[in-house]
């Protein structure tokens, strides 16, 4: 009888703890399925930047970039993406300047402001993005001619991607952006097309694109700031509908290096003159894994209304248009998540955008970063 008992007491126990097991299994799996939803991005860029120009003093300064981003799966295919940058709303840069009479704890979280927030469906090969969201666009060696790396749309947008094209198109308006500073409502409609075509040497892009603003002339500038566009007593006097077009080569191996060379240009139909610009560069390497490098040259020429200068590239000429010199930028994969990296640019300035009536002066600007990804 008690041989029974103790029998029936290791079997029941035994049946206890397996389902104990099974239910802490079944909880693990729940708690890891549900943290599978959650994808983060983040990285911190420090940088040393010096500014020289014939028509005003230098600066010489160290900067911060921060950036935190997120993606969470909401339900099959539909992502909510929420970023954070800092830079105080900068529409083309996360880019902070340390003070030296101000706390760092003062200013360092203050200057962070959404950059993305949104949602993002996928289907097949199409893409659907509402709210705050990073560009879209294709750019040939992630070329600025037209739009700033850290540009965010803000409206509808939609793009079609298969091996044989990519198309963009999108509802937006600039002025939802926090750091806007315009007195009326800027409307922005944009579309973009690019063939893809496989060779036997290479891979060749070749697109096209427009981009209507409706709502800029007659307006205060978008930011603040002329960016190099003709303005007159702070008001834009002429609209921006810009067409682009590009052309890209990639080989895959060069003397054993990737290489990519694409030209692109620029033109504002909606002005009468000084509305033309062009971008040629090349690229060789690709900072893939670690001990890898990559050097890019290009040499841009941008007429002051040639395009949108508040969202085209933030560092060469010193933002905006109105300018044209090169530019090379280098970057180096020390370790998994180190990255060393040195952007050069020797411009001439035009002289809309000196600070001395009559003068073209040469811009050069340095940038050394030690960037951080996590």
């Amino acid at each position: 009888m008690i041989r029974s008992i103790l029998a029936l007491s290791v079997i029941t126990s035994s049946i206890l703890m397996a389902q104990e097991n099974d239910t802490v299994a079944e909880a693990e799996k729940v708690e890891s399925t549900f943290m599978d939803r959650f994808h983060f991005k983040s990285d911190l860029r420090l940088r040393y930047e010096s500014i020289e120009r014939d028509d005003k003093d230098n600066t010489y300064r160290n900067r911060y970039r921060l950036r935190l981003g997120a993606k969470v799966d909401l339900v099959d295919n539909l992502q909510f993406e929420v970023g954070m940058r800092s830079g105080f709303a900068n529409p083309t840069s996360g880019n902070q300047t340390f003070y030296k009479d101000q706390s760092l704890s003062d200013y360092f979280w203050q200057s962070l402001r959404f950059n993305v927030l949104g949602l993002a469906y996928k289907s097949d090969n199409s893409t659907y993005k509402v709210g705050r969201q990073p560009y879209m666009m294709y750019r040939p060696i992630k070329s600025q001619l037209v739009w700033d790396n850290d540009v965010s749309m803000n409206g509808v947008n939609y793009q079609y991607k298969d091996d044989t094209k990519i198309i963009t198109v999108g509802v937006n308006r600039p002025t939802w952006e926090e750091a806007s500073e315009a007195r009326d409502d800027v409307n922005l409609f944009l579309a973009q097309y690019v063939h893809k075509t496989k060779l036997e040497f290479a891979k060749l892009n070749v697109g096209a694109g427009i981009y209507y603003y409706d709502g800029l002339k007659g307006n205060t500038t978008l930011f603040g700031s002329s960016k190099g566009n003709t303005v007159v007593n702070g008001v834009y006097t002429n609209n921006y509908h810009v067409v682009e077009g590009f052309g890209e080569l990639q080989f895959k191996d060069v003397f054993g290096k990737a290489f990519k060379v694409a030209a692109g240009l620029t033109y504002n139909f909606a002005a009468n003159k000084n509305n033309f610009g062009y971008d040629l560069a090349f690229q060789l390497g690709k900072a893939e894994n670690i001990g890898d490098w990559q050097v890019k040259y290009s040499y841009t020429d941008l007429e002051d209304d040639a395009t949108l200068g508040a969202y085209s590239d933030s560092d060469n000429f010193g933002g905006g248009t109105a300018a044209k010199g090169h530019a090379i930028r280098a970057k180096y994969k020390m370790g998994k998540k180190l990255y060393l990296a040195g952007n050069f640019f020797f411009n001439t300035l035009y002289e809309s955008k000196s600070r001395i009536d009559g003068m073209r002066p040469n811009y050069e600007r340095v940038q050394l970063d030690a960037i951080i990804k996590f």
